[in-house]
């Protein structure tokens, strides 16, 4: 995708890769700790992880899903002994020593924790210390040993493909939530994936829909090499754990910032509430706020040949789309009838002119931007390089990017939103 002249006021690193370069001496440490420290390091890891699990099990014993009973006395102990269990296991993986700043807030005071940056599978250190439910994939249920452990903490399960669970999952949080403290804080991760916490993304509105306080938590990894940060690209999961494994001290810092009191108009806008708490959160950081959400990962790392160059037109393609108002449209009538028009178009040069007509817009500077992305420098663009989203589903503007990167290039319809300005 080309770039054009005009640029985002906010441009930084793609949030969705991460890269890692060792010096020489770097390499050097990691072969040597490969051969002595790693091994007994993951050994010890796996025992503690494996005698958690007994204790995770007995203590979800006959304990309903859906009222939170007084905690007897033996289930406290096993508590207990969970969290020494876990912080060892931590202790051991080189998480030696843990800073915390602030204070963590009642259940009853602030029922929601909004954690952030998401950047490492080793972000669940602040949910073993404290115990606090979260919200998870419905798979993690499934996974050995690490699955129960998981199911103790009482989370509310989400499957992400099933827009119903979506639905169920809000309801979920909003009923906790408003229990008066007696569910355990819900810790939420708004940004819905890791990222390498170059900035926030968009939060997802789940954390606030409620309308409640919540209390903004932010974490830090203040290392030199960066090797915990698990992301869409760059290490895997495996080689996350054998580098973190072969560091001598892994630091991590986790900030309770005070809690965050909603107005009236942002429990009326989730979408507004969840902004300023990212605002909040970004300033405490001291990092920039990236206007990019979960689904736009996929465009922001193609490698096809729509693949982005430049970090900072994917940024600009989002913000064009979102002025153009457009949107998947669902009906299958619709769908025949451009999947045709799409055909007969195949392998034509678009003019500006041509592109707006096969939309039904205006042209607009906004259209003539987003042309002049696509644009092969000729002032045309090949429909080759037009794509169309899934007409499985419908979906909002700020997925569009997204999705439109993992749709089939013909047979898919566009209809257009109310745009809130074609200037």
């Amino acid at each position: 995708m080309k770039s054009s002249d005009s640029r985002p006021s906010r441009v930084g690193r793609n949030p969705f890769a991460h890269e890692l370069n060792f010096t020489m001496t770097e390499k050097i440490k990691i072969g040597l700790m490969s051969v002595t420290v790693f091994p007994v390091r993951l050994l010890l890891v796996s025992f503690l992880m494996l005698l958690a699990w007994p204790f995770a099990f007995t203590a979800s014993l006959g304990r309903s899903e859906f009222v939170v009973e007084p905690q007897s006395l033996w289930r406290r102990f096993l508590d207990l002994s969970l969290r020494v269990i876990m912080r060892a296991m931590w202790f051991c993986g080189g998480f030696h020593w843990i800073k915390v700043k602030g204070e963590r807030a009642a259940p009853s005071e602030a029922p929601i924790l909004t954690v952030a940056p998401h950047s490492s599978y080793f972000d669940a250190i602040p949910v073993t210390m404290t115990m606090c439910s979260i919200v998870t994939k419905l798979e993690s249920r499934s996974i050995p040993v690490w699955g129960t452990l998981i199911s103790y903490i009482r989370p509310v399960f989400v499957f992400r493909s099933d827009q119903d669970s979506r639905r169920k999952t809000v309801e979920e949080i909003k009923r906790r939530a408003r229990s008066g403290g007696e569910w355990p804080q819900i810790m939420i991760f708004p940004e819905g994936t890791c990222t390498n916490r170059s900035g926030l993304i968009l939060y997802k509105a789940g954390a606030f829909i409620p309308g409640l306080p919540v209390q903004p938590v932010v974490l830090r990894y203040p290392n030199k090499l960066d090797t915990v940060t698990w992301t869409w690209q760059g290490p895997g999961a495996f080689k996350i754990l054998w580098l973190t494994l072969c560091q001598l001290h892994n630091p991590m810092e986790i900030e309770y910032l005070p809690i965050y009191h909603p107005s009236k108009e942002e429990k009326e806008n989730p979408a507004l509430f969840a902004n300023n708490v990212r605002k909040l959160m970004a300033k405490a950081l001291d990092v920039p706020l990236t206007d990019l959400s979960f689904d736009d990962r996929e465009i922001s790392l193609s490698q096809g040949p729509l693949r982005i160059y430049d970090y900072s037109s994917l940024l600009e393609f989002n913000q064009l789309v979102y002025r153009l108002g457009l949107r998947a449209g669902t009906t299958e009538k619709v769908l025949e009838e451009q999947a045709r028009r799409a055909r007969k178009l195949q392998g034509d040069m678009l003019s500006v002119e041509d592109f707006a007509q096969f939309f039904n817009l205006p042209v607009t500077d906004t259209l003539t931007q987003v042309h002049s992305l696509f644009d092969q420098t000729s002032g045309t663009l090949s429909l080759r390089c037009q794509l169309f989203p899934d007409h499985q589903s419908q979906w909002r503007p700020s997925n569009w990017p997204s999705r439109c990167m993992r749709a089939r290039r013909v047979g898919r319809s566009w209809k257009r939103s109310s745009p809130p300005s074609l200037k």
